[in-house]
């Protein structure tokens, strides 16, 4: 059994600092800090962090991609690399020492085409056998529609792979009714509200929210991230709410993805579901007390794991 996750828009992340952004003025900055970026690398990372092996498939092009997977490999991350057109995106993070502020510039990344499109629907499915977990998690790269990853949901379900999804925006909400049963499916609570088109004031709002995409047959598991308080897990074995630790929050970068990190490998090592909800929270609220693009932290995940219990709700 394998942990693979699909990153499609993957990215170098830059981050440095100055003293203060100033317009018009040449702003002398600090060494940069690279980082492979993108929502699976991500999920890759963190599970190589907490103790645990994920191979990542990237789509990849260019000197920037290449620097990347050697980065990559460096972590212990096996890499399979996916056809991509023009050059990997880099993004910047500049912070502001005399405020703390934190300036992010995300670029979109290559103009996929149809051509480039078949190539992945051809490459990617022969990576992952039956029982294997595949995250989706991430941004789709520009000419890449949200009814491409439902397709290639749709693909791997049909092969008995069992799929996570982590997504907002058009790929959440077609994948939230394309009634493909998933193994996961998470997103936060901008993300429900968006969906709903309501406000869920309550974990108990959640956990109805959630249980209505279980038994539409949308996942298996859902699950409602709700930010600080913590998240909401939904099946058909129980409704449960385990609470993030309350931390000196450094940022929140990262606290996602690394949620998705300690819930699948908690998930694909057969722990019982509030203790993968417990384990996601832990990672999560571990990787708020790191810096910048930091993700969670083994030995505070551990010291955290304790505070973030689930119970029913």
């Amino acid at each position: 059994m394998t942990i693979l996750t699909i990153t499609l828009n993957p990215a170098l992340d830059l981050e440095t600092e100055t003293p203060r952004l100033v317009p018009g003025r040449k702003l002398r900055c600090a060494a940069p800090r690279r980082d492979p970026g993108g929502g699976g690398i991500n999920v890759a990372r963190g599970i190589a962090i907490l103790g645990g092996q994920a191979d990542a498939a990237i789509a990849l092009a260019g000197p920037v991609g290449q620097g990347l997977v050697q980065r990559l490999e460096k972590q212990g991350i096996r890499v399979h690399h996916l056809p991509a057109p023009g050059e990997t995106r880099q993004n910047l993070s500049v912070i502001e020492t005399e405020t703390g502020q934190q300036f992010r510039f995300i670029f979109p990344g290559p103009e996929w085409s149809a051509s480039d499109v078949d190539r992945l629907m051809v490459a990617l499915p022969g990576l992952a056998l039956a029982g294997d977990y595949v995250v989706l998690s991430g941004s789709l790269p520009p000419g890449v529609e949200a009814g491409v990853l439902v397709e290639l949901a749709r693909v791997l379900t049909a092969r008995g792979v069992r799929v996570i999804a982590d997504t907002s925006g058009p790929a959440l909400t077609a994948l939230a009714s394309a009634r493909l049963n998933l193994a996961m499916l998470r997103m936060d609570s901008a993300e429900a509200e968006e969906l709903l088109s309501r406000d869920l004031p309550h974990p108990l709002d959640s956990a109805k929210m959630a249980e209505g995409l279980v038994q539409d047959g949308a996942a298996e598991i859902v699950i409602l991230a709700r930010g600080a308080e913590g998240s909401v897990l939904v099946s058909k074995e129980g409704r449960w709410f385990a609470p993030a630790a309350d931390v000196p929050v450094a940022s929140v970068t990262g606290a996602g993805d690394s949620f998705v990190a300690g819930a699948v490998l908690a998930l694909s090592r057969g722990h019982p579901l509030p203790e993968v909800l417990q384990c996601g929270v832990a990672a999560a609220s571990s990787a708020v007390t790191t810096e910048a693009t930091e993700l969670c932290d083994r030995a505070v995940y551990e010291r955290l794991l304790p505070l973030c219990a689930a119970r029913p709700v």
